[in-house]
């Protein structure tokens, strides 16, 4: 019970860090249309640049400017490229953002280059925060879950409760009735963008002394999101909050176990061969949210929460 527990909220604190990094993709499609496939690469670079300013500022001041910075570098990316190729249609703004990640990852090769970068783990916040018969969670953990929720109700405050945010959930559906009153719709799309990828660099900073810190960690991170945002269907925060909790406990709770593909097929009574019995749990978890993709897509197209149907 003790481990369950802890378990429980690793994944949780997981998946509230997989919902920071997927809301800021899913805003973006929201209002822009745009499937933003350097998203994860936002977030490694929030990662670089938190690490270099957390060992001369601090990482409190890190995780404050790096957003800040990332964000800027978000809405000059969509003012002065996106913002002129997607009138020509959804590709050519997916191709663009396709480079843009292979362009972000070539320019943190050479300024970090190759290896991997240590970010130390704030004093304040490294050990156990409590104990449960031997299994402990971490405090730092506990702080990354701290971050999220707060991120997610200030998200909420502001999407609910200012003029800002009714601007941009009107923006969402009626754009040209918006622009119609005098309010400015590309701005507020540049603005949601940066918000975006601000959001995902929150998530690179967080993250950073938890994982590794090197040129990979988009790729290794990038798909995971997609997947969440497809889950939880297209555009839908309410959606991506939901997969996100679903994946990070799924992942958690299969690495923790010690179970095999042999034990779970038992009670069914279907056979399998000897090599297919001995795969555990573990070793099957980085396939697992696949499996969950392929299966809520063969299920429910749209998403857990997704307002387009199969006809749209």
């Amino acid at each position: 019970m003790q481990t369950f527990v802890i378990d429980a909220l690793n994944g949780v604190s997981y998946g509230l860090l997989l919902f920071m990094l997927s809301a800021g993709l899913t805003l973006i499609f929201s209002l822009l249309g745009v499937l933003n496939f350097a998203h994860a690469s936002f977030y490694m670079l929030g990662a670089y640049v938190g690490a270099s300013l957390a060992h001369g500022l601090g990482f409190g001041a890190a995780l404050v400017a790096a957003p800040l910075a990332v964000g800027a570098a978000g809405a000059a990316f969509e003012r002065v490229l996106l913002r002129r190729v997607r009138p020509a249609g959804p590709l050519n703004a997916l191709l663009l953002t396709f480079g843009a990640a292979y362009a972000i990852g070539e320019i943190v090769k050479l300024v970090w280059g190759l290896q991997p970068l240590a970010v130390t783990m704030p004093a304040s916040l490294d050990g156990p925060l409590f104990d449960i018969g031997g299994a402990a969670f971490s405090r730092y953990r506990a702080f990354s879950m701290a971050i999220s929720a707060a991120m997610l109700v200030a998200l909420h405050a502001v999407l609910r409760l200012t003029k800002i945010g009714l601007v941009v959930r009107a923006a969402l559906t009626h754009a040209r009735a918006v622009e119609a009153l005098g309010h400015d719709v590309p701005r507020v799309q540049t603005l949601v963008f940066a918000l975006g990828t601000a959001l995902a660099a929150l998530a690179g900073v967080v993250a950073a002394p938890l994982f590794v810190v090197e040129p990979a960690m988009a790729e290794s991170v990038g798909s995971i999101v997609f997947v969440v945002v497809v889950i939880g269907g297209l555009g839908s925060l309410g959606g991506a909050f939901a997969a996100s909790l679903a994946v990070g406990l799924l992942q958690t709770f299969a690495v923790a176990s010690d179970a095999t593909l042999g034990d779970l097929a038992a009670p069914l009574g279907v056979r399998m061969s000897d090599a297919w019995q001995s795969l555990t749990l573990a070793q099957m978890a980085p396939l697992l949210p696949y499996l969950l993709l392929v299966a809520m897509l063969a299920v429910r197209p749209r998403g857990l929460l997704g307002e387009r149907g199969d006809a749209d």
